[in-house]
């Protein structure tokens, strides 16, 4: 029998921020009493939070490809994404790969089977620090992403698959002008290069964009699988979207999408960087809008581990009205929830001991101390 009191800490609960202790016993919380104790671990005041859980974070991709052309080992890679992961707080991570051919990165097949194989190998071995699970982001116009997700998609570490079609003139590309612009300065190619890439990318999402969206649909059904859609911009991609199942939209470019899919009942997702820094890398709808708006339920740290947390406590400082446990709430149990992992997100009683110890220096959120189901991981 293992068990733990976290003592003198600001706890932060569904509805409420109280002061005194919590009791972890066997991996799950048992008790949460208010006032003093003299027994346990001295959170010295600190804040303690739930464990956060992030869907999607392509930052495992990072650390296996650190600049184009190297290729780090996939266990190395994994050990250093789960550290920072951990380390910032995040005790529940489902990490993005991407799977489908990609023109500027050859041989997607052989790389996504070292990230997969790298991360049942972690999760069977028992070092990973954070509980990993997989998100296949389904890249849809391309010749072999059916036989990909056909091969990766009955893992028990598959939980999630976004189905995203990132064609030019469609979703977070529909300006051609602007995606002209991006590939020229990004890939240094002369215009008439350009318009090739283009033609070719177009035949690919003609060709192939349609089957492969609704044989992953059918496939995730038949698995139980949980499908998100990406950077829907129209009320056409959402009711694609409901057709389809989808519980999750992604990255929503545009505030009549966000409507749309906060009306027909999907977890809206937006990344926390977004949050953190005021706006959009890519130029489209703030989250923080969205969220005055209520129209967002999730957060992502999306390429930034840290800014999970820090977009969750600076949300209540830009957003009239919104509690912390409400901003929390969009790093915990509503991602959680949207998982299907009814066992965390929460401190309260059955719940797993998955806490985070945070302090505060000024006005950014600190990581003290990380535990996962009442172990020690950070």
């Amino acid at each position: 029998m293992v068990g733990t009191v976290f003592r003198n800490a600001r706890i932060v609960l569904a509805d409420t921020v109280i002061d005194g202790s919590v009791a972890v016993q066997d991996g799950v919380i048992t008790a949460i009493d208010e006032g003093t104790s003299q027994s346990g671990e001295d959170m010295e005041g600190d804040y303690l939070i739930p464990g956060l859980v992030e869907l999607h974070t392509d930052h495992l991709e990072n650390h296996y490809r650190p600049r184009p052309g190297v290729f780090w080992d996939p266990l190395s890679s994994l050990h250093a994404h789960d550290v920072q992961i951990a380390g910032s707080g995040i005790t529940t991570v489902f990490d993005a790969v991407r799977i489908g051919s990609d023109p500027d990165l050859p041989g997607m097949g052989a790389h996504v089977d070292k990230l997969t194989g790298a991360i049942a190998s972690g999760r069977h071995d028992g070092w990973l620090r954070a509980e990993h699970f997989v998100h296949l982001r389904c890249e849809l116009p391309t010749p072999d992403v059916i036989e990909q997700f056909d091969a990766y998609a009955d893992s028990e570490q598959t939980r999630l698959a976004s189905v995203m079609d990132h064609t030019p003139g469609q979703r977070q590309f529909r300006s051609m002008e602007d995606y002209r612009r991006f590939y020229k300065d990004k890939m240094g190619r002369t215009p008439e290069e350009v318009e090739a890439y283009l033609a070719e990318r177009q035949f690919e999402h003609d060709s192939y964009a349609g089957p492969s969206r609704k044989h992953i649909v059918e496939r995730a059904k038949e698995l139980g699988l949980r499908l998100a859609s990406h950077d829907d911009t129209t009320l056409a991609h959402i009711e694609e979207a409901v057709a389809d199942g989808v519980a999750i939209a992604e990255f929503p470019t545009t505030l009549e999408a966000a409507s749309a899919a906060h009306d027909a009942g999907l977890a809206i997702l937006m990344g926390a960087p977004n949050v953190v820094r005021g706006r959009s890398h890519s130029g489209n709808i703030s989250a923080t809008d969205l969220v005055r708006a209520g129209l967002l339920d999730i957060l992502s740290s999306d390429y930034v581990p840290l800014a999970l947390l820090q977009a969750a406590f600076v949300l209540p400082q830009r957003v009239d009205g919104l509690s912390l446990p409400k901003a929390l709430a969009t790093v915990t149990s509503n991602p959680a929830r949207a998982a299907g992992l009814d066992d965390r997100g929460e401190i309260a009683v059955g719940k797993r001991g998955d806490m985070v110890r945070v302090r505060m220096v000024g006005d950014l959120a600190v990581v003290r101390s990380v535990w996962r189901q009442g172990i020690r991981v950070s």
